[in-house]
């Protein structure tokens, strides 16, 4: 940044402290409503200089120079943000921030009047939202004037209504445009299909959305047409029929509703799939359904398994697809899970390994990444093969694609595998803000330690970046708990 800018933003830290330490209780009520008016702009246009800086950042460097994959890894890491609120403030300085020629001169924001509007504070966050998504929803046939005006129109309108207010306008707006428009052709339907898994909600159910082409409309109609007419595919049975023609009996004493029909059918639909061999490998194993669950559990019928991809799944239900086929279907004991830990003289980890690193790992072991074991690559987490490392269960880890790559790279991360055979991960120096070195977001359950436990973990062996100069390794950073580590190995 340029002194006048460093200059400002400490002014604007001594003006909030001056702010902060006002009495209040001097004020009037008039007074004070003024003040807020005051504040409120202030916090109307603030994010827009956010918008400012993150496309100056992006225009000066890149990702991986400050050690990262992609720029929501940097914002998600630096400021200690949610993937989804380091997405926002990216697409909004993408839509609102100024932008740049191929030949470097600079150029209008995307959105220009919005962006206006929310450097002024005539509009907030709320507003900047709904017209964002309004916009970007408008079909493909409106030409760029009309888009500009119909912009600049919603921006007026906003400017004397609350997002509420707008948004319906705006859908009003919104629906009278498409109806001048032509029909929906190909290109328009390609660009609205999608199906959607929410989360997994406390009862461990999950929803589905989502918009299909006439294609795969035609698709789910004949599979559903077999398999969930009633009497098809029918947990409650003691024999569901999956295929042929159902009894009578199984028609009759079919109580459930299409909807429940239809969701029974995907299972058997998905589990003939899986049966059938023909799907080929996922990162080196045959696609199938892992889970890891514990030898308590499963003796006690309490708890839960977790899948590959992170699905918790009651062990009631761990069992019961346990027996159906056990050639996709995998229950692990981390007690007695160190038999799959083969030992082999080659670079890639054995099928028996990747099982072993999933049911261990459960998905990407670097911190705050989502991704889980069905996406994930094994990682040669102590030393790298090319540098002389094992292809050995307790040297290796679960890490996806980009992340196993942002290790074997100058400036980039440094892992190590702790003494009960956790992953950590140390960030480097423009990332580095003390954060958490484990990734709990597969495996929750090890925050529940005790703190004199946690306090007792020994450091393990530390895996470099493979290329460029040395980097300090874990140890040396966190000399308290250098007791059972062996230092950094270096390239």
């Amino acid at each position: 940044m340029q002194k006048g800018a460093v200059e400002a933003v400490a002014a604007l830290h001594a003006a909030y402290q001056a702010f902060a330490a006002s009495d209040f209780e001097a004020l009037t009520h008039v007074e004070l409503m003024a003040v807020l008016d005051e504040y409120e702009t202030l916090t109307c246009r603030l994010p827009s200089q956010m918008h400012r800086m993150l496309a100056r950042l992006q225009a000066d460097t890149t990702p991986g120079e400050l050690g990262a994959a992609t720029w929501n890894s940097v914002l998600r890491i630096r400021w200690r943000l949610s993937t989804a609120e380091a997405g926002r403030r990216l697409a909004a300085a993408a839509d609102l921030g100024p932008r740049r020629s191929l030949t470097g001169e600079t150029l209008q924001p995307a959105l220009a009047a919005v962006a206006a509007a929310q450097a002024t504070g005539l509009i907030n966050g709320g507003h900047v939202d709904v017209l964002r998504d309004v916009i970007d929803r408008l079909p493909g046939f409106v030409d760029a004037t009309t888009r500009e005006q119909f912009e600049m129109d919603l921006v007026r309108i906003a400017a004397g209504v609350g997002p509420k207010e707008l948004k319906d306008t705006a859908e009003l707006r919104l629906f009278l445009l498409d109806q001048d428009g032509p029909l929906p052709d190909d290109a328009e339907r390609e660009r609205k299909r999608g199906v959607v898994f929410g989360k997994q909600g406390r009862d461990a159910m999950r929803s589905v959305t989502g918009d299909l082409t006439p294609e795969a409309s035609a698709v789910w109609e004949v599979l559903f047409a077999k398999f969930a007419a009633p009497g098809m595919c029918n947990p409650a049975d003691g024999e569901p029929c999956i295929s042929g023609t159902p009894t009578q009996a199984q028609i009759d004493n079919d109580h459930r509703t299409l909807a429940q029909r239809q969701h029974d059918a995907m299972i058997v639909i998905g589990r003939i799939a899986l049966m059938s061999g023909d799907l080929g490998q996922l990162n080196g194993l045959p696609v199938s359904v892992i889970i890891r669950t514990t030898l308590q559990d499963l003796e006690s019928r309490a708890g839960i398994g977790v899948s590959g991809g992170g699905t918790k799944i009651p062990v009631k239900d761990v069992i019961r697809m346990a027996s159906h086929a056990n050639h996709h279907l995998a229950v692990f004991d981390k007690a007695t899970g160190s038999a799959l830990a083969l030992f082999r003289a080659r670079r890639t980890a054995s099928r028996a390994q990747r099982i072993m690193l999933i049911a261990r790992d459960g998905g990407c072991t670097k911190p705050g990444c989502t991704v889980g074991a069905y996406g994930s690559e094994a990682h040669h987490a102590v030393t790298d093969w090319a540098h002389g490392g094992n292809t050995n269960v307790d040297d290796m880890a679960l890490a996806c694609g980009p992340d196993n790559r942002m290790v074997h790279r100058d400036g980039g991360y440094t892992t190590t595998i702790n003494g009960r055979g956790e992953v950590e991960w140390q960030a480097p120096p423009w990332l580095d803000n003390g954060q958490q070195r484990i990734n709990y977001a597969h495996r929750p359950e090890l925050l529940l330690r005790p703190v004199e436990e946690e306090q007792q973990s020994p450091r393990g062996r530390t895996a470099a970046p493979t290329t460029g100069g040395s980097k300090p390794g874990l140890a040396e950073h966190d000399t308290d708990h250098a007791d059972g580590g062996t230092g950094t190995r270096g390239p």
